[in-house]
């Protein structure tokens, strides 16, 4: 290698503090992924599932649009999100939708949440060298009517909760989720400090409640969320959604 070859991949840097200059090797590097930032909640009920987003896409500190849906209804009673790169979250949500309709093609019935979560499990693993760069959570009934929170890491690794937050705010709300849902280092107070709480089923009132505290909150602490909140909400009756503003600063 000659030596202008060589002086060619260097970067001249100039001291301010005195006339010399000296090079530096220029880095070359790929990324191909980046965060788009929202964040998304999944709450268990004992006969409902309820799974929300905010509808912020953002890059870096630039808001790319206001409105970008983040929880999806994928059919059979599943509600999916798979929250971080905005282009790999949508790859996943649409493959898992063409699945399922095969799935209908080849067994003539639905597809159960216990299923749902193994197949996409399977999604995941297999692009596990160049993986989706998401937190996925799927949310439905299970086979005995009750309520089903799943939540998945970027490589397929998941489990059934009753409640988790995945995204840019996840470590503002899940500490109030685990104290609000799971009643973690709560105590009953009709025992003076020396029994804890019991665990219970919260209504729907209650977790849509929740919800928006939980969104109205982070809007407040977190740049990446905001402008709007959409709520899925999945009965043995159906699927149906409701939509509330957030801040837009």
């Amino acid at each position: 290698m000659s030596a202008s070859s060589f002086a060619e991949g260097k970067a001249t840097i100039a001291s301010e503090y005195s006339s010399e200059v000296r090079r530096e090797p220029i880095e070359h590097q790929f990324n191909p992924y980046s965060d788009n930032g929202g964040t998304i909640l999944g709450i268990a009920g004992k006969d409902f599932a309820v799974l929300a987003g905010d509808t912020r896409h953002t890059t870096g500190y630039s808001i790319n649009s206001r409105y970008e849906p983040k929880v999806f209804d994928a059919g059979d009673g599943f509600l999916i999100s798979a929250n971080g790169f905005s282009a790999d979250g949508n790859a996943l949500v649409k493959r898992f939708q063409n699945q399922l309709k095969w799935y209908h093609f080849n067994h003539g019935k639905k597809m159960g949440i216990r299923s749902g979560a193994r197949f996409i499990q399977h999604l995941l693993y297999g692009k596990r060298f160049f993986p989706y760069y998401v937190h996925t959570i799927i949310a439905g009934l299970d086979e005995e009517g009750k309520g089903a929170v799943f939540s998945f890491d970027p490589i397929g690794s998941y489990e059934r909760e009753q409640c988790r937050a995945g995204g840019s705010a996840a470590s503002l709300i899940m500490p109030f989720l685990d104290n609000q849902v799971n009643f973690k280092n709560q105590l009953d107070p009709e025992s003076n400090g020396t029994k804890k709480k019991e665990l219970r089923y919260l209504s729907l009132e209650e977790v849509l409640k929740l919800v928006k505290d939980s969104f109205s909150s982070a809007t407040e602490r977190h740049i990446l969320v905001g402008d709007g909140l959409e709520i899925m909400i999945v009965t043995k009756e159906g699927v149906r959604t409701e939509y509330y503003p957030l801040k837009k600063d």
